[in-house]
């Protein structure tokens, strides 16, 4: 049973080293043999014939194993596929070259628990004649399979089952596993080298060291050479700002034109005239000249939509016309509904901004009394955190004295330990030293074995260049010339030679050139057409724009008007309720500040500093026309008096024939 057992096993080996997607199984036969020399002839033979059959036939073999494992073996473990494959096998195809009583040796040498498995379940009548015949049927011919594999096995049914029931009353003498418990893993501790003590360093000696002068002042503050460096450039830099300012607002003299025939005697004169003149000059009044507006470019795409949307308009504004003209109603009754709760609206929100002032103003003060109360309490932590940080600097005076006291014990214990050291450390030295010679000689035998085996790699790699130079010297046929007017005559429907074939190729580049022209030329016609069609409705657009423009500006200075109107004071509740919590946070915070302070005495008025924005804003609001200290009475920019309806009135003359002349397009279309 042994020997058998063991040979079993080597076929099982080999299996699990086959692997059908790389190997083949001619060349594994021949591996396995050249493996298995040291065996017995015997043994030999008989592993290499079952091991053959089981790759000839492993398709049959599959079909069994694998509906086992998925009926009968499910709880069997995926590594004895093998075993079951051999078994098939031998009860199969060498069950009667075998014996049935070598047969019944070899199943016996197997785990009996796995073999009355799958005896049982591949030598069921039910399963043989049913569905084992119908797979092998699909792989071999049905009657060959009939004769040569399910008669002989149908034939051993009463023999096999005989075997199933030994092998079951075997299984029922055997004892049942005791389930011991699993050993639990005891924790070791690392077996780590011990650190050595820290060397502590002796203290050095610390040298008294005389008083040194303290730090003056002066390096840490700038020098006063570099502040009155900066207050010069500041001072110079206004006085250019300030010269570069007149120069603009006033007109130079020398672009004053004079005439030829004038003498120089007058022009020295004037000279002299202008040089005793007063300082202080009238500024003329600048003229300032609005920019044109800057034309945008329009693509197609916005220019069709702008285009649809006024005639979209024109159309509602023809229909409005119309239903008038048939008697419908008028909006006035609804405009002045509309009116009204616009007035409310704007006093709602007129009363909603006082609101937020007020809670601005309600705010700051709460922040301020916020902010008082604060102060006090960072003023009480800082007094305890000053009583507890001179309870520390006590505690640690106390530890620093005696960490000073352990370190002189510490110390007088070194010196005690380096004596016996330096001995040690002489004999190390020595010891090391050996170390060192002995790896210097070795190191020099390593170097010659080296150099010795560099030389003949030298020596081959020379061989090998003189080998390919001599290859490179012999001669070298050269190629077959190439006729290109000639045709192949391979036979083929319409074969040609090269210069044929380019002389076509290049007539139809000829031709596809032409038609891409004609192509090109009838692009640009179109786009042609195209940008007259848009430029004509731009045209359209831009005095439907003047139009909307004109009637936009005079609903704004209508809105304009009635916002410079006075309104009357709101008395909402809630404005009123903000105003009196006002006055009470203002009382509260007054009674806080009630303490009298130090006020130090008033100093003389400082000038408002000069800016260039101050100037600049002085000019913008003398350009745009708005009243300032220096010259009231200027009328702010805008339309005023008779030319404003006039260019009212041409604006409506504009809007009123760009609607006829959409009403008669319109029409032409629906014609």
């Amino acid at each position: 049973m042994a020997y058998y057992r063991k040979c079993i096993e080597t076929v099982i080996e080999q299996l699990n080293k086959f692997k059908p997607e790389k190997d083949s199984p001619e060349q594994f036969l021949e591996a396995a043999s050249a493996a298995l020399q040291t065996l017995s002839p015997q043994k030999q033979a008989f592993i290499l014939e079952v091991l053959s059959g089981c790759l000839e036939y492993r398709k049959l073999l599959a079909v069994v194993v694998d509906a086992f494992y998925v009926r009968a073996g499910r709880l069997c473990p995926r590594a004895d596929y093998n075993l079951f494959e051999v078994i098939c096998y031998l009860a199969t195809f060498q069950l009667e070259e075998l014996g049935f009583q070598l047969f019944c040796d070899i199943v016996r040498a197997q785990p009996v628990d796995k073999m009355h498995k799958f005896l049982g379940f591949f030598f069921n009548p039910l399963n043989l004649c049913s569905w084992i015949k119908d797979e092998w049927s699909l792989i071999y011919e049905t009657a060959h399979v009939r004769e040569n594999w399910i008669d002989p096995l149908m034939r051993w049914q009463p023999e096999v089952q005989e075997l199933i029931h030994q092998l079951e009353e075997v299984m029922a003498i055997q004892p049942p596993l005791s389930k011991s418990k699993a050993k639990v893993t005891e924790p070791k501790e690392f077996n780590l080298t011990v650190p050595r003590p820290r060397a502590i360093p002796v203290p050095e000696p610390v040298p008294v060291v005389a008083k040194s002068k303290p730090i003056p002042r002066s390096t840490y503050q700038p020098p006063k050479e570099r502040q009155l460096l900066e207050m010069t450039k500041r001072f110079n830099r206004w006085k250019a700002e300030e010269l570069l300012l007149k120069a603009n607002i006033e007109e130079m003299r020398c672009a004053v034109p004079r005439s030829r025939a004038e003498p120089l005697m007058q022009a020295s004169k004037k000279k002299l005239q202008l040089q005793f003149m007063p300082r202080i000059l009238k500024t003329p009044k600048l003229t300032f000249y609005k920019p044109n507006e800057v034309p945008v470019k329009l693509n197609t795409a916005a220019i069709l939509r702008e285009g649809s949307l006024y005639q979209r308009q024109v159309e509602k504004e023809l229909q409005r016309v119309d239903k008038l003209v048939d008697g419908a109603g008028d909006f006035s009754e609804f405009l002045e509904w509309q009116k009204e709760m616009q007035a409310k609206d704007r006093e709602e929100e007129l009363a909603a901004s006082a609101c937020r002032r007020l809670q601005g103003k309600l705010s700051r003060e709460e922040a301020i009394l916020a902010r008082q109360h604060l102060t006090q309490e960072n003023k009480q932590k800082a007094d305890q955190k000053k009583e507890e940080m001179a309870e520390l600097k006590q505690q640690c005076a106390e530890r620093r004295l005696q960490e000073e006291r352990s370190m002189k014990e510490l110390v007088e214990q070194v010196t005690e330990v380096q004596k016996n050291v330096k001995l040690a450390q002489m004999k190390l030295l020595k010891g090391r030293r050996q170390i060192v010679q002995e790896v210097i000689e070795e190191s020099r035998e390593l170097l010659q074995r080296t150099t010795q085996a560099a030389k003949e790699e030298q020596k081959e790699r020379c061989e090998l260049v003189s080998q390919l130079r001599a290859l490179e010297t012999q001669p070298v046929r050269k190629g077959k010339l190439v006729d290109l007017t000639q045709i192949p005559g391979y036979g083929l429907e319409g074969e040609m030679s090269v210069v044929e074939l380019r002389e076509r190729l290049a007539l139809l580049k000829e031709t596809q050139r032409r038609e891409e022209e004609e192509k090109r030329d009838q692009i640009i016609q179109g786009k042609r057409a195209r940008s007259q069609e848009l430029q004509n409705m731009v045209e359209q657009i831009s005095l439907c724009r003047a139009a909307m423009g004109r009637s936009a500006a005079l609903r704004w200075e209508e809105k304009k008007a009635r916002s410079a109107a006075p309104g009357t004071p709101s008395r909402d509740e809630r404005v009123l309720e903000l105003q009196r919590k006002i006055q009470e946070k203002v009382a509260e915070r007054r009674r806080t500040q009630a303490a009298p302070k130090p006020v130090s005495a008033p100093g003389p008025a400082r000038p408002k500093p000069w800016t260039k924005q101050t100037d600049l804003e002085r000019i913008a609001g003398l350009a745009l026309g708005v009243e300032s200290e220096n010259e009231p009475g200027e009328l702010p920019g805008g339309l005023a008096g008779a030319a404003g309806l006039q260019e009212d009135l041409k604006i409506l003359e504009i809007y009123l024939a760009v609607n006829c002349y959409a009403s008669q397009r319109m029409s032409n279309q629906r014609m």
